[in-house]
């Protein structure tokens, strides 16, 4: 049973949840996020040293607004609002919550009053910039609470309850417009709650092995789905630190891979690790499957399906097998606990359901409390290369989603040597590692082009670079012109089959990332 310290995140729906839990963990303290609905005993059972309340699109005194179970607030713990939260407070406490006059988005200052807990680390009569977003006001404290902080639109904008160490502001801390938001949020973890900032990827990954050590027992093996990216990366490499020869990893060539990527997987684990590892070569079976298909939706459920046959069928060949690890992460987990729901299906995810059931095999997902950044950190504690931990994501689907139109192995071949030169490129500009994807997509779009004073009638290649915290949102890259330029030449050059290369500077929203 874990000793750590908690702060529990109750999560009203704000799109910032996310963010209050990464800055949080920047502070070094281990946080959970856990919709407002979480049944009070099950929270008072999870001995939380803090908790807090997170924003919300909702107004308090809408109808089925959603709200927490008043008893949080008698724990004797510190509880800190945050815009929907500190409303919420006022709402419960005795105050008085009611649509503002003057609605505040964006930029504003914040003049601190007192530097009563939250504010430990300000002077009494110091400006802050914060940023707002809220439409309701306090018009109203309950009884006990004092104003510790007001901005111009906002005298409530930070109020305390310093004896019941209950605290709520109206602006955002996490956010990065809130620049001394940190300050705010370190002096409520370490002042009032008096955590201790012990949160590190090594502590964490100590107490990982031994979880896993004590899970598995001494004659029972795991199986890992290998795919050469970050997450499944390093959650072999623990298991095989927890669990040595008994665990078996499978990487399936699906026919779809980058360029060498089949090769480099294979070596770096079989050498670097000696890692079990059963390489399967199934390039013709799902080629062969994809023949004639266009559809997305379908593309991503064969892959999906034919991927599952295939490890059911190597997995029934370990013996005594009785785990299946998956690298799944925080946000996923985020993603189907949250208060509104899962998000709309947009398109499959890639990550392959269904083979714990049907293999009946128990799941180990060891890095299922981890952000993406903290994943990468746990790798370098486990002393992996720098480069495998700073790939870059990649589909589960593969090429074959970057391939529009019918997937046939001519023109993977073609984009995956495009890809090579994009990536190539990338990293010779150095900007690899400062972009969150960058690849190309093979549009079943020909035009006419002139090589060699010949006519040619080939298909377009369409060049993606995005900047991205956690691929909900992205921003294309403004690649310089010259970069651009060489990329556009090596790949109409050096790939038969291209003779026109476009650059896409669409954002998500509206578009996604991937193509397909």
């Amino acid at each position: 049973m874990s000793t750590r310290e908690v702060v529990v995140i109750l999560d009203f729906g704000s799109q910032y949840t996310q963010l209050i839990a990464r800055r949080i963990r920047e502070q070094r303290v281990y946080c959970e996020i856990h919709p407002c609905t979480l049944p009070f005993d099950k929270l008072q059972a999870m001995q939380p040293r803090a908790v807090v309340l997170s924003g919300g699109p909702a107004s308090v005194y809408g109808e089925g607004a959603p709200s927490v179970d008043a008893r949080v607030f008698d724990l004797g713990i510190p509880v800190l609002g945050i815009c929907y939260g500190l409303q919420l407070i006022a709402h419960l406490l005795g105050g008085k919550v009611e649509r503002a006059e003057e609605r505040e988005f964006g930029a504003a200052k914040l003049v601190i009053d007192s530097t009563a807990g939250i504010f430990h680390r300000f002077v009494a009569g110091e400006t802050t910039e914060v940023w707002m977003s809220h439409g309701d006001r306090i018009a109203a404290m309950p009884p006990g609470f004092e104003t510790i902080g007001a901005s111009g639109n906002t005298p409530f904008c930070a109020v305390a309850n310093v004896a019941r160490k209950i605290y709520g502001v109206q602006f955002h801390p996490e956010v990065a417009h809130s620049p001394r938001g940190a300050d705010v949020l370190a002096s409520f973890l370490f002042e009032v709650a008096g955590l201790t900032p012990s949160w590190t990827p090594g502590s964490f990954t100590d107490e990982t092995i031994a979880a896993i050590r004590a899970k598995v027992g001494p004659t029972e093996r795991a199986i890992c789905g290998l795919s050469g990216g970050v997450d499944s990366s390093v959650a072999a490499v623990l298991l095989h630190k927890a669990i040595g020869d008994r665990l078996t990893c499978i990487f399936v060539d699906n026919g779809v891979l980058r360029q060498g990527e089949f090769e480099q997987v294979v070596a770096t684990f079989e050498e670097n690790y000696r890692i079990t590892l059963v390489a399967v070569d199934a390039r013709e079976r799902f080629l062969s499957q994809l023949k004639g298909v266009t559809d997305p939706e379908q593309k991503r459920k064969i892959i999906g399906r034919v991927f599952i046959e295939v490890f059911d069928e190597e997995a029934k060949k370990v013996q005594n097998a009785r785990y299946l690890v998956q690298g799944t992460l925080y946000p996923d987990v985020i993603e189907s606990v949250s208060f509104k729901g899962p998000s709309a299906v947009i398109k499959s995810h890639h990550n392959v359901g269904g083979l714990p059931e049907r293999m009946n095999l128990s799941l180990i997902e060891p890095l299922r409390e981890l952000f993406k950044d903290e994943v990468r950190a746990m790798g370098a504690a486990l002393g992996m290369p720098h480069d495998m931990l700073w790939r870059q994501p990649f589909p589960g689907p593969g090429l074959a989603i970057r391939c529009l139109g019918e997937v046939t192995p001519e023109r993977v071949e073609v984009l995956r040597k495009a890809d090579a030169i994009v990536s190539e490129e990338i990293r010779a500009a150095g900007l690899y590692e400062s972009i969150w994807q960058s690849f190309c997509a093979l549009l079943p779009v020909r035009s006419v082009g002139v090589m060699g004073d010949e006519r040619t009638y080939e298909e377009t290649c369409a060049i993606r670079a995005v900047h991205s915290v956690d691929g909900m949102t992205a921003d294309w890259a403004p690649l310089p012109y010259d970069l651009l330029a060489r990329m556009s030449n090596r790949i109409i050059n050096e790939v038969r089959g291209i003779n026109r290369v476009v650059y896409d500077i669409s954002s998500k929203p509206p578009a996604t990332i991937e193509w397909e």
